[in-house]
Order: structure tokens, then sequence, then C-alpha cells
């Protein structure tokens, strides 16, 4: 187990570094989301959207440092779901040396398990990986989570964090 892990959340003037890591992220999920390089021989990132990390009330990117290195990165979104008062955890990244450790869900449940709000955690169904992944991470919880059905994306599995405690 890694002597310390650490959330640094980014600045502005750090977005090619979240942009540099999305494209191993991007990478590793192009077999099962079908995605293809661009022209530049990089996978797309949506700039417009990138800045919002920046920008947003409730969003914002951070590094994940374990002993003082990058491992990785996570995405906070607030949901702009209609009816949905929740912050979601958009993105978690773990770069290959770093895993198989417990640091993602150990990032994943300290985060789900913060704050007075509700989070929503979302896995897509086609990653077995992720889905093995969101559901050891909710069984860790000290928060009650349950399955919700949300109809703007039908290729994810969504789960609800409540922000009371067991």
């Amino acid at each position: 187990m890694p002597a310390s892990i650490e959330l640094l959340q980014t600045h502005p003037d750090q977005a090619e570094l979240i942009r540099n890591l999305y494209q191993f992220y991007a990478y590793e999920s192009s077999d099962w989301e079908q995605e293809d390089v661009e022209a530049d021989g990089r996978f797309y990132i949506h700039d417009e959207h990138l800045q919002r990390y920046w920008q947003s009330p409730g969003w914002s990117a951070s590094l994940v440092l374990v002993d003082g290195f990058i491992a990785g990165f996570v995405l906070i979104e607030r949901s702009e779901l209609p009816g949905l008062e929740a912050s979601e955890l958009a993105d978690l990244f773990i770069l290959k040396k770093y895993r198989r450790q417990g640091i993602g869900q150990t990032v994943a449940q300290s985060l789900l398990g913060s704050g007075e709000g509700d989070w929503l955690l979302r896995c897509y169904r086609q990653d077995p990986v992720a889905v093995a992944f969101c559901k050891a991470v909710l069984a860790g919880l000290p928060r009650a989570s349950r399955a919700i059905a949300l109809e703007d994306e039908p290729d994810l599995l969504n789960f609800l964090v409540s922000a009371s405690r067991h």
C-alpha cells in the first residue's frame, strides 16, 4: 500500500496536464467505446467541456498523487440532469503502475463519502472492470446507495449515493 494518497486540485494553467493524462484514459477505453484517434494521432477532447472543470461551480479537476508522484486524475461535475441535485464522480483514472493497490477505490470512497450532498456514480455497462470497481466502491461506503434509472445515456449504470449515513 502506498505511503500517501493525495488529491491536488488543479488550476486552469494545468489544463494541458489533464489533457495529456486524459489521452491515456481515452486509449484504455477505446476498445469498447470504439473510438479512433484524430488525424494528429490523439483522441478527441472537447475543449469547451474540459474548460468547465475550472469555470463551472461544482466542477473540478484534481490530480491523484501517490507518494508525491502523479498517479492519475479525478474529474468532478455538478449534475445537470433535471431533478437531480448531486455531484458526479465523472472520471477517475489511475495509471497502470498504481493499479491493484486500492488507490482508485480509496479516492472514490473518500469523495463519495464526503460532503453534505448526494453523489452520482456512473459506469459503462460494456466495461466489466469499471462495473466491478463501482460495485466494490459502493459496497465499502458508509452512506446508502441505490441504482437509479436515468434516460440520458442508456449505456450507463447509475448509482445515487445518499448524503445520509447508513
